[in-house]
């Protein structure tokens, strides 16, 4: 199947919208092939504010209809107590909320952006996804993570090389809990560092302690920083470590 097929099987979708390269590419996609789709964002604390900007960004740029909802994820405790498969919870949480904001807009199918690559094995959200029989045209039409890559540099997506940005909940070990000021320390860490020109980097929290996982062309970056750095990052937590063992 291609994605103008599955468009055309499905003319009228409701997309699940993140900003990422994934969705970016299958909004362009169905842009070009449905006959209406409308994407949701779920703002909630998970998500950085440039993602949200990226997301507007994009669908300005398609003219494409874009929707935001506003969610507390961490209302719901399940995720906020942060078990191994916390990510289940989320995904059942968000999704059923565009769920519903879609249904009442008159849409009945809504597609995400997994693609071939992603291991299902691997994302405990992804079982969430198949009990709300969500859609994911990526991965039926076997477009992996590369080839969306190549199409969205091909169709002037800003979003082709955007890096892997995991929610910010990722940073904090399993079965420690989550909160809002945790969230926001690490928000703030990554902001900073992206501002330094740091890329695809991790800035890891355990019970107040940062942790940043560097790749190893940037560890010159670090040093020449080394200073301002850890003044900024000790507003938020104790100390600063590096994980020597580097990112890539």
């Amino acid at each position: 199947m291609t994605l103008q097929e599955f468009f055309s099987q499905y003319p009228k979708t409701a997309l699940a919208f993140s900003g990422g390269v994934d969705s970016a590419y299958l909004l362009y996609a169905a842009g070009k092939y449905a006959k209406e789709v409308r994407a949701y964002y779920v703002k909630s604390e998970f998500q950085p504010s440039f993602e949200l900007e990226d997301a507007k960004r994009l669908a300005s740029e398609l003219g494409a209809d874009m929707k935001v909802l506003d969610m507390k994820v961490l209302c719901v405790p399940q995720v906020k107590e942060n078990p191994f498969n916390r990510c289940y919870y989320c995904k059942k949480a968000i999704f059923g909320v565009i769920m519903e904001e879609a249904k009442s807009d008159g849409f009945t199918v809504l597609i995400d952006g997994t693609n071939a690559s992603d291991d299902a094995g691997d994302r405990p959200g992804m079982e969430a996804l198949k009990e709300l029989s969500v859609l994911s045209p990526l991965r039926q039409c076997g477009l992996t993570k590369s080839k969306i890559r190549r199409l969205s540099k091909e169709a002037g997506l800003f979003t082709w090389d955007k890096s892997a940005y995991a929610c910010l909940a990722t940073r904090i070990p399993v079965n420690e809990m989550i909160t809002k000021e945790k969230l926001e320390a690490t928000e703030f860490a990554e902001d900073y560092l992206f501002s330094l020109g740091f890329k695809d980097f991790r800035v890891r929290s355990q019970e107040g302690h940062a942790k940043l996982q560097l790749l190893q062309s940037q560890l010159p970056l670090l040093l020449e920083h080394r200073e301002e750095i850890l003044t900024k990052l000790k507003e938020y937590y104790k100390t600063v470590s590096l994980d020597l063992e580097v990112r890539g």
